[in-house]
């Protein structure tokens, strides 16, 4: 029996060498266990044996129901899983997509295997992880301040950037020299103004606006 605070992960992806080896990396890591793996969306979707998964590793370019396809229904099936992305992929609208529909992380299959273990630790943590090359994308539409309808403070813009560099409450507290209980109140007003409520949400509203 797995120990309750272990992170429960479960991986799709149709490549088979590439399941077991994110399936062994992840059961050789204190904290994690692999509870299973799939090669397609469907298999992971007419399964109900799992009540708890943490973590999803979700490729995109699956057979059949593509991984963006899956993000919706997967969290509706466990609403308390966070959705990470790992794939060739960069695009820009692939990104947007992802992230509106509800994914929390976008990885790159490239990204080493201790970043891959860091980013599933910090989507449990709250944090979004993304790839550099995502990463610069995203930032890229948080250049300019947010328009003045909606009221972003200068403090607030500087914690949604933070926010979409996939720092954690703690962390963006330790940058800004903040506390934490500060940090989500700010989030909290953030979230409000954008009329969203998630991290995930925040990063796909700045991608609407993009010029």
């Amino acid at each position: 029996m797995q120990p309750q605070n272990d992170i429960t992960v479960v991986i799709v992806e149709d490549r088979e060498s590439i399941r077991k080896a994110l399936e062994l990396i992840i059961d050789g890591t204190s904290g994690m266990i692999c509870a299973a793996t799939f090669p397609d969306a469907e298999s992971l979707l007419s399964t109900d044996e799992y009540a708890r998964i943490d973590v999803v590793l979700l490729d995109i370019g699956l057979p059949g129901q593509s991984g963006v396809e899956a993000i919706r229904p997967i969290r509706s099936h466990w609403p308390s899983t966070t959705i990470c992305m790992l794939t060739v992929h960069d695009d820009e609208d692939l990104i947007f997509e992802a992230l509106c529909r509800g994914a929390t992380g976008y990885l790159l299959k490239n990204t080493p295997p201790a970043q891959i273990l860091e980013g599933i630790r910090e989507m449990q943590a709250g944090g979004a992880p993304m790839s550099a090359s995502v990463a610069r994308k995203v930032v890229h539409f948080f250049r300019k301040p947010f328009v003045d309808d909606e009221a972003l403070t200068p403090r607030e813009n500087e914690v949604l950037q933070l926010v979409v560099d996939g720092k954690t409450n703690r962390q963006i507290a330790d940058v800004l020299f903040i506390s934490e209980n500060t940090v989500a109140f700010h989030i909290k007003q953030i979230y409000e103004k954008l009329h969203v409520h998630t991290r995930a949400q925040v990063v796909a509203r700045a991608m609407k606006r993009r010029p």
